[in-house]
């Protein structure tokens, strides 16, 4: 026979589950506060709810069951909505018969015939009731309907918001309808199109006395593409400063802004910068896509022993990985290429960038806005406590930033970052010239990795010739022996440039005991680059002098991307 319901503290008692000092306890608490003798219990620390449930279970003669970490089958989550189940604290968990006609049911309070109904009307399944913890049955809910019932309330709050965006849609349509027909429109429209199109990474419009010249940087060159009289420059600045967010009559002042645009199906950021000059605003655009920052390590143009190197550095658990090289040389590419290459829901990734150059999901990506004191510095004391895994700051250019960055490693994080150096040995005097510690550079740094941008000759049209004596000694090679280089032709399908798309020179170096013993006594960028030599790095030389012999690119390309003697 069962005992009273009323009892649970006494049965508690008598299983030896708790002592009578401590349900008077809170026998006391529930007077006061209020509720049921098994919430005081709890609440009291007297007991908790497994020992509940087996008293419970001991009072109803219904079996406990623990369903802490239990596996339901897919065919049991579908039967009943999180909802209905949370409203009565029941969690169906498999089927008690070959005809699945009877459901085992997990309750809190196996006497509830409201939720036994309920759970049956629904399912059209008898229900054979246990009883089990209420904590764990939420654990359960949680675990299998959690994400249901979140992605309920989303899609009710999607649809109220789509339907009031689709009004609001409705009536700018009307509005822009004519706009976007209009001449200056399409105009520049059409130029971002053709940039796209011809795998321009900047817009440059110059205002001249009496024209306006368009040019496209491809491959690192600047392009005249088309001109215009200047009674055009006016309107397309204000076309531009509309679709940019920026101030329309602001003329005197520099501005910044952002565009996306759309062509031929993918999406492109844009970044504006609008500059007063004699004749005019002149306007330089960076156009970026996503697609083309986030690359694999394969399409970086590292050969197979940097990869490996590269993939040991991005191994490391905690230091600072720095990239380094002038503007225009692929740094971003290649930070976001590791970040991609890290990025996973087991990792907090946060960056702090000026500006933003492109939205990659997973990523939390923080602007600098210095007119509202959110520098790199001030960002990355409060991403420190954002408990982030790996950061990555755009630039270190000060003795504040460089100094955190420092500290976040040696705490635990991998940082990954920019220099303007000229060589991955230069990274560390310039480090050093900025004040840190050469003891904290040597403990922080993991790897360097200094990058320039080599332009490809177009294989179409490219000329081979036989190199002179002073180029083989320019590239290390035997001067008895013959070798065949290229110059740049030029045909229709690289715009008579003769180069066609551009290709990574790396030197990557990685640290080892004795480079962190040269840092740490402070050594000279020289004495440093030789044992990173004996180490197996290769330099920018090298490596450029591998592409011209390889005939990827010219004498004159590896002598912009190295300046060694």
């Amino acid at each position: 026979m069962s005992i009273s319901r009323s009892n649970i503290g006494e049965v508690l008692v008598s299983m030896g589950e708790i002592t009578q000092e401590k349900l008077d306890i809170a026998l006391q608490m529930q007077q006061k506060n209020g509720g049921s003798l098994a919430d005081a219990l709890v609440d009291s620390k007297a007991c908790d709810g497994v020992q509940i449930a087996k008293a419970r279970a001991k009072m109803t003669g219904y079996e406990f069951i623990s369903v802490r970490g239990l596996e339901l089958p897919e065919a049991i989550v579908k039967l009943v909505k999180g909802a209905d189940l949370r409203k009565h604290n029941v969690c169906p968990i498999r089927f008690a018969d070959e005809n699945n006609s009877v459901l085992v049911l997990a309750m809190a309070d196996p006497l509830d015939m409201n939720a036994q109904d309920d759970i049956m009307i629904i399912t059209g399944c008898q229900i054979e009731p246990k009883v089990a913890a209420i904590g764990d049955i939420n654990a359960l809910l949680d675990k299998y309907y959690g994400s249901e019932e979140a992605m309920n309330a989303v899609e009710k709050f999607s649809k109220e918001r789509d339907a009031k965006i689709q009004a609001l849609n409705e009536m700018r349509e009307k509005e822009d309808a004519d706009i976007n027909n209009s001449p200056i429109v399409l105009l520049v429209k059409s130029m971002f199109e053709q940039a796209v199109r011809k795998r321009a990474s900047d817009i440059h419009i110059d205002a001249h006395e009496t024209q306006v010249v368009v040019r496209f940087r491809i491959d690192g060159s600047l392009i005249r593409v088309m001109q215009y009289d200047i009674s055009v420059m006016p309107v397309m600045v204000t076309r531009l400063k509309i679709m940019g967010g920026m101030d329309i009559s602001e003329k005197r002042k520099p501005q910044d802004g952002r565009i996306t645009v759309e062509v031929d199906r993918s999406e492109y950021d844009v970044r504006v910068s609008m500059l007063p000059t004699c004749y005019g605003e002149k306007v330089v655009m960076r156009i970026a896509s996503s697609v083309a920052l986030t690359r694999t390590k394969d399409q970086l143009g590292m050969r197979d022993f940097e990869l490996k190197r590269f993939d040991h550095i991005l191994s490391n658990p905690n230091g600072i990985i720095l990239v380094t090289g002038p503007t225009g040389s692929g740094k971003s590419t290649t930070l976001y290429t590791a970040l991609s290459e890290l990025n996973d829901e087991a990792v907090n990734i946060i960056t702090v960038e000026d500006p933003v150059e492109a939205n990659i999901s997973g990523l939390n990506q923080v602007q600098v806005n210095p007119k509202a004191g959110l520098t790199f510095a001030s960002a990355l004391r409060s991403i420190l406590r954002q408990d982030p895994d790996i950061i990555m700051i755009g630039e270190i250019r000060d003795y504040e930033t460089a100094s955190i960055a420092v500290q976040a490693s040696i705490t635990g994080h991998l940082v990954v970052s920019t220099l303007h150096t000229n060589s991955s040995a230069a990274t560390i005097s310039r480090l050093l010239d900025m004040g840190l510690e050469s003891y904290l550079i040597a403990d922080s740094v993991v790897g360097v990795l200094a990058q320039r941008l080599v332009r490809k000759l177009c294989p179409h049209c490219k000329k081979p010739r036989e190199a002179t004596e002073d180029e083989k000694a320019l590239l290390n090679y035997p001067a008895d022996k013959p070798l065949t280089i290229y110059e740049p032709g030029g045909c229709p399908l690289c715009a008579d440039t003769g180069f066609y798309g551009r290709t990574g020179v790396y030197e990557i170096m990685e640290m080892s005991p004795k480079l962190k013993h040269l840092i740490t006594i402070k050594s000279n960028t020289e004495d440093i680059k030789n044992a990173a030599l004996e180490e197996g790095m290769h330099t920018l030389r090298m490596s450029a002098g591998q592409y011209v012999i390889e005939g990827t690119t010219t004498i004159r390309e590896l002598l912009k991307v190295s300046v060694e003697s």
